[in-house]
């Protein structure tokens, strides 16, 4: 078993989570005695009385450094809209409902999810509330998403449904690839057999599970369905620039991966994932959007393919389920 290194200072000023926000704080001491086997450390929060210091594990600790103050204040923007009142929702025409190949994900799951009862017996009225309010009262995650990928992600969504272009595939960067390379530089900053190594490992697994299951059921525009299917058949057969690729992580992009991102929120909430896990989660993926909002160029595809009169034939023919 290896020895615990100690990752952290007395005397240090770094970044420590309270809840779900990290606050400046600075190490008063250190102590190699965590139930864990690791180290524990003694924090004072910057502007607190004495009487909220706390001994932590470093798992709720961070470097005082560009990026994690970016982190921290992500954070705090997240929180204060979430705690908002939301504003009160009117009926009002989705995005797209003028075209026949607007988005028809996330509708078809929710047509298919819809809670039923055996011989349509009807449910109790207080079986329904327990329901909702179990649901309400499941951690919700809510990721800052920067303004520039917002922009690519209307983009996206006026190409595909509006323009009639496709995202080209295969993908010179596909989405495995993409969270590959972002753990190969992050985890340059994590001690080896860290708690926050062991999660950035399974952030990694979780992202390019969730993307193969996802992309096939809510990640597409109905104009994509008919590429899709050509999709699957071309890695099946895996020749030319498909060899080697035998799955959707292995085809689709960034601009695909981002869409799962901005839709994780909805998908954590299908979890019984408790609160702690639900901020650690946040903030991997607000450092992961960082990431890839300074390396836009490299991911995001430039240019859009036209499509045929062939093409779209076939996707207002029905033939794209």
């Amino acid at each position: 078993m290896p020895v615990p290194k100690q990752m952290f200072d007395k005397d240090e000023k770094v970044l420590c989570f309270h809840g779900e926000l990290l606050y400046e704080a600075k190490i008063l001491e250190v102590d190699q005695d965590s139930p864990s086997g690791g180290f524990l450390y003694r924090v004072h929060y910057k502007g607190w009385k004495a009487s909220w210091d706390d001994w932590v594990e470093d798992d709720r600790l961070r470097k005082m450094n560009d990026e994690n103050r970016e982190t921290a204040q992500a954070l705090k923007r997240t929180y204060h809209e979430s705690t908002q009142k939301p504003a009160k929702v009117t009926a009002t025409k989705k995005r797209g409902q003028h075209s026949d190949f607007g988005s028809t994900r996330g509708s078809e799951e929710r047509n298919g999810s819809m809670p039923t009862t055996s011989r349509g017996q009807k449910r109790g009225r207080h079986a329904e509330i327990e329901e909702e309010d179990a649901f309400q009262n499941r951690p919700m995650i809510k990721i800052p998403v920067a303004d520039f990928i917002k922009s690519l992600l209307v983009d996206d969504w006026e190409e595909v449904t509006r323009n009639l272009s496709l995202v080209p595939l295969p993908a010179p960067k596909p989405a495995n690839m993409i969270i590959d390379e972002y753990f190969e530089e992050e985890k340059e900053k994590r001690f080896p057999g860290s708690a926050e190594m062991d999660l950035l490992e399974e952030v990694r697994a979780g992202l390019k599970e969730y993307f193969d299951v996802a992309l096939g059921r809510t990640l597409l525009y109905r104009f994509e369905r008919q590429q899709y299917k050509e999709a699957i058949k071309a890695w099946t057969e895996g020749k030319g620039e498909w060899k080697g690729r035998i799955c959707a992580g292995d085809v689709y992009g960034a601009e695909h991966l981002c869409r799962m991102i901005v839709q994780l929120p909805e998908m954590i909430a299908q979890t019984n994932m408790d609160g702690q896990s639900v901020n650690r989660l946040r903030e991997e993926m607000t450092k992961f959007l960082q990431w890839l909002n300074r390396n836009t160029r490299t991911y995001f595809t430039a240019d859009y393919e036209p499509t045929n009169q062939e093409y779209k034939d076939l996707s207002r023919g029905g033939n794209n389920n």
